[in-house]
């Protein structure tokens, strides 16, 4: 069986080149093509025919087939369900923002946090995505753009707060963002990816060695243990506190903050003394707030809160001088907001 060439970041493919006694150059051609010129033919330049046969014995460049796309009337975001060589379908979607995109990646079939806010709990964890099935989003989508979107092919931000935890597929993800990162390919900076989680504490501890030096975010959605236990399943086994304390721990660059997410649930987490709560837990950390109010899906029993209490929520969390942005809904009228994905569930 062929490996997929899209499995490999840039210093695997050196490796493939070296041991079989290619030329030097032929990694650089390939990633350049590849994923800096995103082709998806066959590279015939600057590389030999021996070379060209090498690579086309032992490798395949299959990418995962765009089955549906959906492309929101409200806001222009675009969400695609890919499926992937097994059937499996997954989703991703593109957000537009200043003639540019950033993009949503999943990174696994379904997620196991089974989180209660969020759609893509309900399909349980069908297995991880390859590091190829993850970068293939991020190609095709472009590929889409330029043939449906002319010009505005710009993905410039890619947040992993897709389908699945992350932290739960680090392998995948953490090679899936080398190669995004690759100077030799797609050159997206490290300020420019995101990776979330939801507090997986064993991904946390290798993140602190291991992270490829992206930014991380946390879905905190609740300063009080009963509530977060509520919201996100594992917190009974690795308690808020104790995540606090591997994120802090975590090395940062310079003007570089961790991300805590914090979707507002109308009469749930929504007070001031939630608001003031979760001011005192964060300040003094380089921490950034999103508020996100909920985006609801097909048989939850959350509703979102009116606007006037967002905003008094935030001016709780200002006079702890952290900074904290109010995220508008986008994509949400085709069931691509945050929390509403599901590829099991089409709208």
């Amino acid at each position: 069986m062929k490996q997929s060439f899209y499995d490999l970041n840039f210093s695997d493919l050196e490796a493939v080149v070296n041991q079989n006694n290619l030329n030097p150059s032929v990694a650089a051609v390939l990633f350049n093509w590849h994923y800096k010129k995103k082709q998806s033919s066959q590279c015939h330049n600057k590389i030999s025919k021996s070379s060209l046969a090498f690579f086309e014995q032992n490798f395949d460049f299959f990418l995962p087939e765009i089955d549906t796309v959906y492309e929101s009337q409200k806001d222009r975001s675009v969400k695609f369900l890919f499926k992937l060589k097994d059937n499996h379908k997954v989703e991703t979607v593109l957000i537009p923002f200043n003639n540019k995109y950033s993009i949503c990646l999943s990174s696994q079939v379904g997620c196991a946090m089974n989180c209660s806010f969020c759609f893509t709990g309900e399909q349980g964890l069908k297995r991880n995505l390859t590091t190829s099935e993850i970068v293939g989003q991020f190609l095709k989508a472009w590929r889409w753009l330029a043939a449906n979107r002319p010009g505005e092919e710009r993905i410039l931000n890619i947040v992993f707060m897709g389908q699945g935890e992350p932290l739960h597929n680090f392998d995948a993800v953490k090679k899936a963002c080398e190669i995004f990162l690759s100077q030799h390919g797609t050159s997206i900076g490290v300020q420019k990816i995101t990776v979330s989680t939801a507090g997986y504490i064993p991904g946390l501890k290798r993140w602190s060695r291991e992270a490829p030096g992206v930014n991380l975010a946390l879905s905190l959605h609740s300063p009080f243990e009963e509530k977060r236990n509520e919201l996100i399943p594992i917190n009974k086994k690795y308690p808020l506190d104790e995540v606090l304390a591997y994120i802090d721990k975590i090395p940062l660059n310079k003007k570089q903050f961790v991300t805590y997410e914090y979707i507002l649930i109308k009469d749930f987490n929504d007070s001031p003394d939630d608001a003031k709560k979760l001011g005192m837990l964060l300040a003094g950390k380089s921490a950034y707030i999103n508020l996100i109010p909920f985006n609801s899906f097909p048989g939850s029993r959350y509703r979102c809160p009116d606007l006037d209490k967002v905003e008094k929520f935030k001016e709780v969390l200002d006079a702890f001088k952290i900074p904290t942005l109010i995220r508008g809904a986008k994509g949400d009228d085709v069931l691509a907001a945050c929390g509403q994905l599901n590829s099991n569930n089409q709208y």
